[in-house]
């Protein structure tokens, strides 16, 4: 089946599939969840088949009406994503667990979830160049008819169309690299970082908790905002450190961190310095701000927010211990750091990490309405 809308106002709709009645027209949302899903849009001042483009997830009707599998998505992926190439919409919305895993399913390398862990955001997607909003198959919808079920679908929807269609559209924001410093000489932070600063850090260590012997950081990162950060291997010599350790303690620069307890817990242990003024912690605030299971990590965050969907793959399978029971196990860290340009990469990821604390903090701290 071929795409059909006007496409008017750049808006493309990704189905499931097509159903029998889709299947013996030639067009889609033929059915009684299309017919759903155009009265809805209607009532948003969104016309179907004027303003939009419609595709499914895979092309054909399934036998017995049942729902596609992986296999059957990934084989008409590339059809999706020529449509997006060739068309480049404005907005994205992606109706249903189908819909999710064609979009995501080659990009996402942790745990995908389903839709109730992705409807809801505005996903800036920087691969697709687009809005990306995920929320309910009208199919869902209507099988379940529950008021609550209906208010959220119309929410997401009505959110997902201000962004391109209403009278406050938000321009797309294009991701920018940001500037990381390769630093050795430590005084630097201390020089460059001011009192009444607030910076973002992040450590890359041996294990997850520090207190077999042996462990050690390795690496941090201090962000100083949402565009640069400083990066730099943990000197042999505890001297080296002090700038280091001298900018935890400053009670005038406050500190931020995605899950501080590690951050704490490895400052106090290996540097003998407790933070002072602590200010933010982003992982508390997404629990605070939205209570679903499976969206507080720093790359779930980074991706709904600001459209990066992975930057911590090549690293990640370093990072993770083989006794997964353990909390003080060692993970295999020294193996990266003795790969070709390893050492590089894994400073790049710990600075990444402490920019996108500081660029999710003020967020964060924008939505729960907590000026600086």
């Amino acid at each position: 089946m071929e795409a059909f809308g006007n496409f008017k106002k750049g808006i493309l709709n990704i189905g499931e599939a097509p159903g029998e009645a889709e299947d013996r027209v030639g067009k889609p949302w033929q059915g009684r969840t299309g017919k759903l899903l155009e009265k809805t849009y209607a009532s948003l001042g969104i016309d179907l088949f004027e303003d939009c483009l419609n595709i499914n997830a895979i092309n054909c009707h399934p036998e017995d009406n049942r729902t596609p599998d992986n296999y059957e998505i990934d084989c008409c992926r590339k059809i999706v994503l020529r449509v997006i190439d060739e068309r480049k919409p404005k907005l994205i919305i992606a109706l249903g667990n189908s819909a999710i895993y064609s979009l995501f399913g080659r990009r996402w390398k942790k745990d995908l979830g389903g839709i109730s862990k992705w409807r809801g955001w505005t996903i800036p997607d920087q691969d697709l160049n687009a809005w990306v909003c995920p929320t309910f198959h009208p199919s869902y919808v209507e099988r379940e008819n529950a008021q609550e079920v209906d208010t959220i679908w119309k929410d997401d929807l009505k959110q997902a169309f201000e962004l391109v269609a209403g009278s406050r559209s938000v321009p797309f924001p294009v991701y920018k690299e940001p500037h990381v410093e390769f630093i050795a000489d430590l005084s630097r932070l201390r020089k460059e970082i001011p009192s009444g600063s607030i910076v973002a850090f992040d450590y890359e260590t041996t294990g997850l908790k520090p207190h077999a012997t042996g462990h050690r950081v390795v690496c941090a990162s201090v962000a100083t905002s949402g565009d640069h950060a400083y990066t730099f291997f943990i000197p042999d010599r505890r001297k080296d450190v002090l700038p280091f350790i001298e900018l935890l303690k400053d009670p005038t620069i406050g500190k931020m961190a995605h899950n501080m307890k590690f951050e704490e817990a490895w400052s106090s242990e290996i540097f003998l310095a407790p933070v002072q003024n602590w200010e933010w912690d982003s992982m508390l605030a997404a629990h605070l701000l939205d209570n679903r299971q499976g969206i507080t990590g720093l790359k779930f965050q980074t991706f709904v927010n600001f459209g990066v969907v992975d930057y911590a793959s090549e690293i990640s399978p370093y990072l993770h211990s083989v006794d997964q029971k353990d909390g003080n196990a060692f993970n295999q860290i020294d193996k990266l750091l003795d790969l070709p340009g390893g050492r590089e990469k894994l400073l790049m990821y710990c600075a990444l990490d402490s920019i996108f604390e500081y660029k999710l903090a003020m967020v964060q701290r924008s939505e729960i309405i907590l000026p600086f």
